[in-house]
């Protein structure tokens, strides 16, 4: 018998990640909601998968991102279906504007340290 000690066990891919530090998470939660401008829901479900085990304040950003952008993709189909009639197109430039203004307000505060939530989001996700 050897006296050398067996080589560790292989990492498992599935273990929790290690959680983010606060800068991190302040990065990721400002990018997530800037990325909902270009990109409606996509950022926000990405961020929310990939990063909601890795630390409290970007889960919560990531989960009122993701419920905002839903909601306003709700009110993009509904300006499309509507927009046989002229209220179609005012929809739809409103919807416009609020993601651009929210989405930027959020990202500010998310930037900041600060907590925010979304005045217009229904809470898909918690």
């Amino acid at each position: 018998m050897s006296d050398t000690t067996p080589p560790p066990p292989p990492q498992n891919p599935y273990q929790a990640q290690q959680p983010l530090n606060p800068s991190d998470e302040k990065l990721w939660s400002t990018l997530i909601h800037i990325g909902g401008i270009f990109f409606s829901f996509i950022p926000a479900l990405i961020g929310y998968i990939v990063l909601k085990d890795r630390g409290p304040f970007v889960r919560q950003h990531t989960a009122t991102a993701l419920n905002f952008q839903i909601t306003m993709a709700i009110a993009y189909v509904v300006g499309t279906i509507t927009i046989i009639i002229v209220v179609g197109i005012l929809i739809l430039i409103a919807v416009w504007i609020v993601t651009i203004i929210f989405s930027i307000m959020a990202a500010v505060a998310a930037n900041k340290g600060e907590y925010y939530s979304y005045p217009l989001a229904i809470k898909f996700v918690k």
